[in-house]
């Protein structure tokens, strides 16, 4: 997927469930590698993280699709405390029903 960087700033960023996450702030570029490897998102989704930091950043593997707002895959309880995450997740019982 490739697109202007310029236009990723504002955008909102939901999960592909319909999640809301927060707002494009920045872009954190791999310039070497000529490419974006991740999203520094604001205006977060206390839902969603810890409300005490100012944002977050988003990984860019994740994004599937960039348009009016980004996507990017669900992945369950990955933005919750440690402390949240029940004992007995398993990461790889979410990736087979994924499948």
């Amino acid at each position: 997927m490739q697109s202007e960087v310029s236009t990723l700033f504002g955008l909102n960023v939901y999960t592909d469930k319909g999640v809301y996450i927060g707002k494009v702030n920045d872009v954190v570029l791999e310039v070497n590698e000529k490419k974006a490897t991740g999203l520094a998102v604001t205006k977060i989704n206390p839902e969603m993280f810890e409300s005490s930091g100012k944002g977050v950043v988003i990984p860019y593997r994740w994004v599937t699709a960039v348009g009016d707002v980004i996507l990017i895959r669900h992945v369950k309880d990955q933005f919750k405390k440690p402390e949240e995450i029940p004992e007995d997740y398993n990461i790889s019982d979410e990736e087979e029903e994924t499948q």
